[in-house]
């Protein structure tokens, strides 16, 4: 099966996830933590533990991160 064969239901459960993650590496990266190494252990945890980590962010990490952080 190819993945151009695919259902958009199928395809949207293989991208999903994925997206999670990306968007929890992003928000781990652009928002403030109590400590530099706690965003870069959530960071990790998306990258080296792909849905669980995403999904961890996503409940646990999102309410430690605190505003977003100032660019200049």
């Amino acid at each position: 099966m190819s993945l151009f064969a695919l259902h958009w239901w199928q395809a949207a459960l293989l991208f999903l996830p994925a997206l999670l993650n990306l968007w929890g590496i992003w928000h781990a990266y652009s928002h403030d933590f109590p400590t530099p190494v706690e965003r870069l252990m959530w960071m990790m945890a998306c990258v080296f533990v792909p849905v669980l980590g995403g999904l961890a962010y996503l409940f646990f990490g999102r309410r430690r991160a605190g505003g977003a952080q100032a660019r200049i």
